[in-house]
């Protein structure tokens, strides 16, 4: 295609370098916003009619142009071209091709700024329910986990040194909580999704009597951007998405990391279906949590395409610069990446079988009933921070003599304070442990119970 044959060609004489043009065309990566931008097109048209910019005639000409190429699209029959740039430029010539010359009156009081902003905004919004009810199956999966886990005992941990005994479903809401925050989060973006820049055309709004609020209506969005300028040139709302994303995949790879290690011979607190390990190449024994390290490794790449688009704005002039050609990639990989990531977790959370025992032994000669000791002493009226000492010197002599805590006998034990008495036996049992730990938001059994209550109403209340 000549330079000249280009929609934007007119002041133009001389040919562009082949290469440049292949540098600098998005629609590799853009025509996966072709429903979003045939979606915007079709609102900016009845719009055009309904403010008569253009005649009705045309306009529902148009609009058929555009409904048979939405079918083509669905149907996988449309090819783009790499001469006509982007997503915007091959809708148009593609409409061209199918209804004629009437098709140039679809850009009337529009920009290709306002459009692909008005195109990303609408790839968003439309992705934004799958993130969700992938969020909102992974919390079901854990909440279904930890109904039946309440009594299960496992070590919990700080420094990643044995801590205190906890309860495993404890430890799985701990995540519930963090999801839930990520999805509140996605949800409160959605007041930024919600913003339509169609109309603000190239930074200046457009001298066309325009209704901008009826096109934003037809598009489902709430309101419009009230500044043209801030329309085509921010992509905050790509950031908010990538960060809430970021976020997102932070926790979900802490939670991996968790199963990584608890999976390894050292730990043995459970182990992987086989439907999401893998095996080795010349290691026949191997089992490896391959799903579990992949998701973990993939948090690494959302990072980056965070970082990628702040840098990439932090220095921009107002308003559209091509520079926020940028902005999409990552976009579009971020959700490539999250989704299946939440979905294969979901999958290998819910499949996995633990190993209750070894938990269980885990905490019975750790010394992390030393703090059940030192409350005992100091429910009986000695200073904490002299129960603490005492208890500290128990256990340093524990750790010489090899012996826990409760392998002391009564007398070893009331030769540090008579104030200890036979009824400590109990109280260091790691199950009593975490039972009496009812404070609220705690590892007690009846906390938990009422935890999974709320969790449960949750789930019922946001189900998507």
């Amino acid at each position: 295609m000549s330079v000249t044959d280009k929609p934007w060609g007119g002041r133009f004489t001389a040919e562009n370098d082949a290469l440049a043009e292949k540098f600098g065309a998005s629609i590799s990566f853009d025509q996966q916003m072709a429903y979003e931008d045939l979606q915007g097109s079709l609102a900016h048209v009845q719009m055009l009619a309904h403010t008569k910019i253009i005649s009705a005639t045309d306009a529902q000409k148009i609009a058929a142009g555009l409904k048979d190429l939405m079918s083509e699209l669905q149907a996988g029959k449309i090819t783009f071209d790499v001469e006509l740039e982007d997503i915007h430029m091959n809708i148009e010539m593609l409409l061209a091709q199918k209804i004629g010359p009437v098709a140039g009156k679809l850009h009337t009081a529009r920009s290709r700024n306002d459009q692909v902003a008005t195109d990303l905004h609408l790839y968003l919004k439309n992705r934004l329910p799958m993130i969700q009810q992938a969020i909102w199956e992974l919390q079901a999966a854990i909440v279904k986990k930890a109904s039946v886990n309440i009594t299960t005992i496992m070590p919990g941990y700080t420094h990643l040194q044995h801590a205190q005994p906890i309860s495993y479903a404890h430890y799985l809401l701990a995540y519930y909580q963090m999801f839930k925050r990520d999805a509140e989060r996605f949800a409160f973006s959605e007041k930024h999704l919600d913003l339509s820049p169609l109309g603000a055309a190239a930074l200046a709004g457009t001298t066309f009597p325009i209704d901008r609020k009826y096109s934003a209506d037809l598009l489902g969005f709430s309101q419009i951007y009230q500044n043209s300028l801030d329309a085509v040139s921010d992509r905050d709302f790509v950031v908010e998405f990538l960060s809430n994303a970021s976020i997102l995949m932070m926790h979900l790879s802490r939670f991996c990391e968790e199963i990584i290690l608890w999976c390894s011979y050292e730990f043995n607190y459970l182990s992987l279906s086989d439907a999401y390990s893998t095996g080795s190449s010349i290691m026949p024994q191997k089992k490896n949590p391959d799903m579990a390290e992949l998701i973990r490794g993939k948090s690494g790449r959302v990072f980056g395409h965070l970082l990628g688009l702040l840098t990439t704005l932090k220095g921009l002039p107002l308003a559209y610069n091509k520079d926020l050609q940028e902005d999409k990639e990552g976009v579009f990989d971020t959700i490539k990446t999250i989704i299946p990531s939440l979905k294969v977790f979901t999958g290998m959370l819910s499949t996995l079988t633990l190993n209750t025992k070894k938990m269980q032994q885990a905490t019975e000669h750790d010394f992390s009933n030393a703090t059940e000791l030192a409350d005992y002493l100091a429910a009986k009226g000695l200073p904490f921070r002299q129960a603490h000492r005492l208890v500290g010197e128990l256990v340093f002599e524990g750790i010489q003599k090899q012996k826990s805590l409760q392998d002391f006998s009564l007398a070893e034990l009331q030769s540090h304070s008579p104030l200890i008495k036979e009824d400590v036996y109990t109280a260091l049992k790691p199950e009593i442990a975490v039972k009496r730990r009812n404070s609220a938001g705690g590892t007690g059994f009846e906390q938990i119970k009422h935890q999974l209550e709320i969790a449960q109403t949750e789930l019922k209340q946001i189900k998507p």
